[in-house]
């Protein structure tokens, strides 16, 4: 480069050109007044997180849909996006685990697996996946405790070869005898490891002390159950509830309206319909315990998992609102047991409580977490002592500002993309609830008031009722449950069935 030469002596470069030796220094005392520019603007605009000023959310929108229903009764959703080139759907079918036999718990699930995995009249389960697979498709079926689900995902280009096999599926199956003992044995696999997690039995056990050990909610799959399975019953069960005329189906995707309508008529119009099928009767719930301290012993633990609580309610309460503002009070980070139990207290690695409503029968008020052995008994009461409290001392503004925003802040959630908006449409006429239900739920909530708060506190929480369970080490609980009542009951988790473990 002529004009300027760079000769490097002793490590250090030496610029040759005394006006590159100025340009040099003005470059960095430029870099050194912005770096410091920068420092005290950071330091005087800093400020904490509580003095945020953020803008007020965005009103959300339903995207556009259609609704229609074919003559056999199928109702159907569909909703564009062409984001990406990809389709989806959900069939939701009226069934669910809580309609099989008390004898034969496991048959639901049974039947929504051998469903995919045992193939179609047309296809052997491998052709099935061969085709999937070289498409990067999927076609998943599984039957839930209220509900039934057929899902298929494709490319736009393989829509109408994914969408024919997802038919197969549902109309179609045949129930492969060899699928069914595979699953039988994988279901056997899971009874065996059941007990591996205490946070696992701490749940299962739970809900037969809310519900009651035969209660279609709380009941278990057992070694017994799975062997009364046979593949007639998965037939039966299918026969009894997979009918257009019991399913809602919805697609969301890069597709055209007009020209998905004709692939759903071509492969669903020809489906007879069931002019016999009724809604099932749904099991009664009522609360199997009004109370008392239950404990499963694992001595292996050196911590403690707790539940505590009773029965609770439905989504179509007009308090639910409230109510879950309330649980903005107690639970989550900045929450009075978060704050109290384990911030303060410092006795929980976890803890929450919820007022946790189902759609269509009683949910759960339930509180716990977990803690030290010698911990047990100060927490259990911790989280009495709050539930209590929440009931006499209203919250403070700052507390109720926190739960509603919290609350409102997360509705944007609901909506993260369209299959997740038009699932909760599908949901919601599933369960009979308006398409408007979380638009009405989110102004309830708006217009909560502490008042609220503390009559939904007062009205559903039952601290004279509340059942308690722990699951841990006996002999490392100290002081022992029996400071929490004069009666603690015992819970045997051994499986029936089971090989007994030799001692050593």
């Amino acid at each position: 480069m002529k004009g300027k030469k760079f000769k490097i002596q002793n490590s250090k470069f030496k610029i040759q050109n005394g006006k590159g030796l100025i340009y040099a220094l003005v470059s960095v005392f430029a870099c050194l007044l912005l770096s410091c520019n920068f420092s005290l603007a950071a330091t005087t605009e800093a400020k904490h997180y509580t003095e945020l000023q953020l803008p007020p959310l965005p009103e959300i929108k339903l995207p556009k849909y259609e609704r229609f229903v074919l003559q056999n009764g199928l109702v159907v959703y569909l909703m564009e996006d062409h984001e990406l080139p990809l389709v989806n759907g959900t069939a939701f079918v009226r069934t669910g685990n809580r309609l099989e036999p008390m004898e034969k718990v496991g048959l639901a699930g049974f039947t929504g697996g051998v469903m995919r995995t045992g193939g179609t009249k047309k296809h052997s389960p491998d052709e099935l996946n061969e085709i999937l697979e070289q498409r990067a498709a999927s076609v998943e079926v599984s039957i839930g405790e209220a509900s039934g689900s057929a899902s298929f995902d494709a490319l736009s280009e393989d829509l109408e070869t994914v969408f024919g096999l997802f038919a197969e599926v549902l109309r179609s199956p045949v129930f492969a005898q060899e699928k069914l003992d595979l699953a039988k044995t994988q279901a056997k696999g899971g009874i065996a490891r059941r007990n591996d997690d205490p946070d696992s039995i701490a749940s299962r056990e739970f809900k037969k002390l809310i519900y009651g050990k035969d209660s279609p909610y709380s009941r278990t799959i057992e070694y017994a159950t799975v062997d009364q399975v046979e593949r007639e019953d998965l037939l039966n069960f299918y026969q009894q509830y997979f009918h257009p005329n019991n399913m809602i189906l919805g697609i969301v995707g890069d597709f055209d309206s007009k020209k998905m309508r004709s692939l759903i008529q071509a492969n669903f119009g020809d489906w007879n319909r069931n002019p016999g099928i009724a809604k099932p009767k749904l099991p009664n719930v009522s609360p199997a315990n009004a109370g008392g301290v239950f404990f499963v012993n694992q001595p292996q633990l050196t911590q403690s998992s707790v539940l505590i609580g009773h029965l609770g309610g439905r989504f179509d309460n007009p308090d639910y609102p409230a109510l879950d503002v309330l649980n903005g009070v107690l639970s989550g980070f900045g929450g009075r047991l978060f704050n109290e139990v384990r911030s303060r207290q410092g006795l929980a690695y976890s803890v929450y409580g919820e007022w946790s409503p189902r759609f269509d029968y009683p949910g759960m008020f339930i509180a716990g977490g977990q803690t030290r052995s010698d911990a047990t008994v100060q927490f259990v009461k911790a989280l009495q002592s709050e539930i209590k409290r929440i009931q006499t001392q209203r919250v403070t503004a700052k507390e109720l500002a926190f739960a509603k925003e919290s609350t409102l802040n997360s509705f944007v959630f609901n909506f993260q993309d369209p299959a997740q908006t038009l699932s909760r449409l599908m949901r919601y006429e599933y369960y009979g609830y308006p398409a408007d239900f979380l638009f009405r739920y989110q102004k309830a909530v708006a217009a909560t008031t502490a008042a609220d708060v503390q009559r939904v506190a007062r009205q559903y929480l039952k601290p004279e009722k509340i059942v308690t369970l722990v699951v841990g080490n006996q002999t490392a609980i100290q002081p022992p449950l029996t400071q929490l009542a004069a009666k603690v009951t015992p819970i045997d988790v051994t499986i029936p069935g089971s090989q007994p473990q030799a001692k050593n």
